[in-house]
């Protein structure tokens, strides 16, 4: 069965430990099934060459600091697959690696979606040599893995502006809803030039993109797009006036 394509708002670690956010996870991951494995990429694994995870046991990595220890003290131990990371390895050359594991964009959301911790999972990493339009390329490079049982993944935000987040919460910033309504109704045309141009998607677009590592694991869920394909999105809100939870559901 095909697989579809999930983008997941992740926002802070927190969510881990549960809350309305993760209970949305939960509910998807009931919808879903299980898949053979899930190639997820991270705003949390930036490379200077591409790389994906080969361990059979890949490591829970707690890349954070200031959170209470109930966090640090978490654990997933989902397994990975040598044999999907080789496949993934030969559709985009990437290096197999041990030296990461799955880090806090993988975890923290899979851990709702899959509590079993029983699908396999590996992680690509985000090549810091490419421009935004080298990522999405590099996602349709991944589309076939829809039809072999795997799920893409990516997990970020569409806006992520930790120096203007308000840590009592509050509305969004003007600036923010219009970029993350501008993200979802550029989705929803299929519009993959304006989700690669997105400096031009909409007015202050760099105050919702400061730096783009948490926005261009979105390019690798748009370009799984197939004919056919729906989409849907879900945690569609802004926490703190400027990190977006908008998750995207794609076929």
């Amino acid at each position: 069965m095909r697989q579809p394509a999930i983008f997941f708002g992740h926002g802070s670690p927190m969510n881990a430990l549960g809350g309305p956010h993760a209970e949305t996870w939960r509910v998807l991951g009931q919808t879903l099934g299980k898949p053979g494995g899930v190639v997820m990429i991270s705003a949390h694994w930036e490379t200077a060459e591409l790389a994906v995870t080969a361990q059979a046991k890949p490591e829970t990595i707690h890349d954070f600091g200031g959170f209470p220890e109930e966090l640090h003290a978490m654990q997933y131990p989902a397994p990975g697959s040598p044999e999907l990371a080789a496949r993934v390895s030969d559709l985009t050359g990437a290096t197999p690696s041990t030296g990461w594991g799955l880090d806090h964009g993988t975890w923290s959301v899979l851990a709702h979606v899959w509590p079993e911790a029983d699908v396999p999972v590996v992680q690509l990493s985000l090549d810091r040599r490419l421009d935004a339009h080298g990522h999405f390329d590099l996602g349709r490079k991944l589309s076939v893995l829809r039809d072999e049982g795997i799920l893409v993944a990516g997990s970020g935000d569409f806006v992520h502006n930790l120096r203007t987040w308000k840590r009592a919460g509050g509305e969004a910033y003007p600036w923010a809803s219009n970029f993350n309504n501008a993200v979802k109704t550029a989705l929803l045309r299929g519009d993959d030039a304006a989700l690669i141009d997105w400096v031009g998607l909409a007015e202050d677009a760099q105050l919702s993109v400061p730096t783009d590592e948490h926005y261009l694991p979105l390019l690798y869920v748009a370009a799984q797009r197939l004919p056919g394909d729906d989409i849907g999105f879900f945690n569609d809100v802004i926490e703190g006036g400027s990190i977006s939870m908008t998750g995207v559901r794609i076929g």
